[in-house]
């Protein structure tokens, strides 16, 4: 952030799914303007719940053009429509607004993405997988289900889904303890 947006602190910040430490609890004492959502499926679009913002990202409440940046970490290996959720994060950016997030790009996969799970009409999960994957959930302690694996061609899927111009960031960074697989951090920002 520091990066890319210096003055990060005076800017609309909507960060999806935040956790309750690290980044999120800083750019909530840091940033004004910063505003954190998680999915209640249950609940009112839009609604307050607790201290979070009620937000599904594949459909949000969000006016057009409220935020200057949006982050979610680990949170698009979970939704069920990646390309809605891209067109509504580019959406609800101003020109030249960022998009800054993290998910899992799995090293053996070259197709921009494989289906884990789908979500039927009624609402049911149907699996795509025989041994479905779970990650933590700051609001659901049963976890949070993994529906999609991205692949190295991810990026160029990105620009197709949404006018965004995307760069993916690897890093190996001892001095912070980013080290392993999964260290990617994938950039879209959004044109004039």
């Amino acid at each position: 952030m520091n990066e890319i947006l210096p003055n990060w602190r005076k800017l609309q910040i909507h960060e999806s799914s935040p956790s309750p430490s690290g980044l999120s609890r800083y750019m909530a004492a840091e940033a004004p303007g910063y505003v954190p959502t998680h999915y209640f499926p249950d609940r009112t679009p839009g609604e307050t719940c607790g201290s979070f913002r009620n937000e599904n990202l594949e459909q949000m409440t969000f006016n057009s053009a409220t935020f200057d940046l949006t982050i979610t970490l680990d949170v698009m290996e979970h939704v069920f429509n990646p390309e809605r959720v891209y067109l509504e994060v580019w959406r609800t950016l101003k020109p030249r607004g960022y998009y800054v997030h993290t998910f899992p790009i799995r090293k053996w996969l070259v197709t921009a993405v494989t289906a884990r799970a789908l979500l039927k009409a009624d609402g049911e999960v149907e699996q795509l997988v025989e041994v479905p994957e779970y990650h933590g959930n700051p609001i659901d302690e049963r976890g949070a289900l993994v529906t999609i694996d991205y692949g190295y061609d991810i990026g160029d899927q990105i620009a197709k889904w949404a006018p965004f111009d995307v760069r993916i960031c690897r890093f190996a960074d001892q001095t912070h303890g980013i080290l392993g697989e999964y260290t990617e951090v994938i950039v879209c920002r959004k044109r004039e």
